[in-house]
Order: structure tokens, then C-alpha cells, then sequence
């Protein structure tokens, strides 16, 4: 477990790095402006870490070049408007992508499952998935597919937004030249949550099989009845 932890680290610097050096980079040139894109690149779905971008703003404000107000702003405005982008990507794809296009077809039921499951926990999962990393970044998407009012929407992903972004420039602000450190110790969080990812699967994919396969031919029984009730009528 200790050494497929030890390679996925490797792997995942191996990559990031490059990305976080321009990122940091960036911000050096350019200040919040650079926070506001990047942090907008990593809300529509981007490989662009926020927990870089904001320690090291965060360190930027304990070196005295920039303000915790203004990067804590610009960071949860580029948020926002990356998961617009998000959102309307996974709004506009169901019509055009997931409901007709036959490579990617989903069937109707699927589409059903993420309607009904964001009409009941739609507004905790925006909300609390916004300060969960790696979800957090794709969070947007589905939330669209499942055609998830805009405005609420809006709002939940800017409530939910702030408490990230605050942490992580408060404590880059606070750690300052040891933020990179800071940086590779968050990495653990990112562990767990992917733990909890596939253990997660693993669970729904174990209930299906084992349970779900009277459950589906009602899904599809019920769409069977709604032409002929309304036939009827």
C-alpha cells in the first residue's frame, strides 16, 4: 500500500510539477490576475492544483505583494466562473452528446439516476464537494448534466468556494517559504479521498450486482408506461 502510494506520488509530481512552476510563475508576473485564471482553468476541470495556486499566493501575501483579500476574491471568482464553464459543458452535453451521440450514448435511466439523486442531495453535494479536493474540480459537470438550476447552483458553489480558498491562503500566508512543503503533505488528502472514490464504487458496483438486478427492469417498466398513460389521455 506504502509503495503504491509512493509511486502514484511520483507519478502525480511528475506531471503537476511542470504546471505548478508556470503557475507560480504566472502569479509572480502577473498577480491576481493569474490567480483569478488559474484558479479558473482548475474548476473546469483542468489539471491545474488549487492547493498550489493558493499556498503560494498565500505566500506572495506574507512576502507583502499581495493583499489575503485579493487573493481570496480572485480565487473564488475564478472559481465560479470555471464552474460556470463546467456546468454549462455538462448541460449542453447531455443534449447534444450524452442523449444522442451513439458512441457515448447514455441510456435514459442513467440520466434519470443523476436527475433524481441532485433533486435530493444536489444542493449538500455542490456545497460540501466544493472543499474536497480532486471532486471538487469535476463537481461542476454533473451537477449540469443533471440540469441543476443555475442560480442555485451559483450560489452553493460560491458558499462553498470560500472556506477552501481562505484555508488554503491562510495557511500559505502563514507557512510562507514552506508552502511547497505544505503543498506535499496535503497530497494525503487527496489519498483519502480517492480511497473513498473507489471504495465508494466498489460498493455501488458489489450492490448492483448483487441486488440491483430486479431494480433496473422497473426503471425501464416505468418509462414503458408514461407514452401509453399519456396515449390515454
Amino acid at each position: 500500500m506504502l509503495f503504491s502510494l509512493l509511486v502514484q506520488a511520483s507519478v502525480t509530481d511528475f506531471f503537476l510539477d511542470p504546471i505548478v512552476n508556470a503557475s507560480t510563475d504566472f502569479i509572480n508576473a502577473t498577480g491576481l490576475p493569474a490567480v483569478f485564471v488559474l484558479m479558473a482553468l482548475e474548476s473546469a476541470c483542468m489539471p491545474v492544483p488549487s492547493e498550489a495556486i493558493m499556498l503560494f499566493a498565500g505566500f506572495s501575501v506574507s512576502e507583502g505583494e499581495l493583499t489575503l483579500f485579493g487573493i481570496v476574491a480572485a480565487g473564488v471568482l475564478g472559481n465560479l466562473v470555471g464552474s460556470w464553464a463546467a456546468w454549462a459543458a455538462g448541460y449542453f452535453a447531455r443534449i447534444d452528446l450524452l442523449e444522442k451521440n451513439r458512441l457515448i450514448h447514455l441510456p435514459p435511466r442513467y440520466l434519470k439516476w443523476a436527475d433524481d439523486w441532485f433533486e435530493r442531495y444536489g444542493d449538500a453535494t455542490v456545497f460540501f464537494t466544493r472543499m474536497l479536493p480532486i471532486i471538487r474540480t469535476f463537481i461542476s459537470l454533473p451537477a449540469g448534466v443533471a440540469r441543476m438550476p443555475f442560480w442555485r447552483f451559483t450560489t452553493l458553489t460560491l458558499l462553498g468556494c470560500i472556506p477552501w480558498v481562505l484555508m488554503l491562503g491562510l495557511i500559505g500566508r502563514s507557512v510562507g517559504d514552506n508552502w511547497e512543503e505544505w503543498r506535499d503533505n496535503l497530497h494525503y488528502i487527496d489519498y483519502a479521498v480517492l480511497a473513498g472514490i473507489v471504495t465508494l464504487a466498489v460498493y455501488l458496483l458489489i450492490r448492483r450486482r448483487g441486488g440491483g438486478g430486479g431494480a433496473e427492469p422497473s426503471v425501464e417498466g416505468a418509462d414503458a408506461v408514461e407514452p401509453s398513460s399519456a396515449g390515454g389521455s
